[in-house]
């Protein structure tokens, strides 16, 4: 089964049961940082990340493969008065975004793992902007229904954004997951 068909079915599966979209817990305790600008959120899923940020001041790019995540972050922008701009795209095709002539001021990634978009966001993140990302990682003490390809190895995101001031970092063994919060 291709991604945009996986995606789709479990949104539409969501919506049915009538299940909100939630912000990360994480990404919600860090709100004093978050002041307003521009944010992309990259795999915004049904976009409880976008309308949070939105909510916060933020112009919100939300982008996702699944036509149904968009379709209703995009009645929930119109319904709640939103700033966002969901779109529809393969991330796996990032080069077709169009981002390199774009900047924002806080770049998000929840539960999506391509290591080659780093280089990416790394030049369309502001100087000062902030990075937030959370998703697998391979825990000694947590076995998720995963393919290790989508999981973080340790320390992994500490390594690749090393060099930016981190005012966040977590692994958490017992969930499976890696988060990190910095600034460029």
């Amino acid at each position: 089964m291709d991604s945009k068909r996986k995606w789709n079915g479990k949104y539409k599966e969501r919506l049915l049961k009538s299940e909100e979209s939630s912000p990360n817990v994480r990404l919600q305790e860090l709100s004093s940082y978050l002041i307003g600008g521009t944010a992309l959120d990259l795999a915004c899923g049904l976009g409880g990340n976008s309308m949070f940020l939105a909510n916060l001041g933020y112009q919100v790019k939300a982008v996702d493969i699944s036509d149904v995540a968009i379709e209703y972050l995009q009645l929930q922008s119109e319904k709640k008065q939103l700033t966002m701009q969901p779109r529809m795209a393969d991330l796996t095709d990032w080069q077709s975004l169009g981002l390199v002539e774009e900047s924002f001021d806080l770049i998000l990634i929840t539960y999506y793992l391509d290591r080659s978009i780093f280089p990416l966001l790394k030049t369309v993140l502001k100087e000062n902007g902030y990075f937030f990302m959370e998703t697998f990682y391979l825990s000694p003490k947590n076995e998720q229904i995963v393919s290790d390809q989508f999981k973080l190895k340790p320390n992994e995101l500490l390594e690749v954004f090393g060099s930016w001031k981190i005012l966040y970092y977590e692994e958490n063994e017992l969930e499976g997951r890696q988060t990190i919060f910095c600034r460029k």
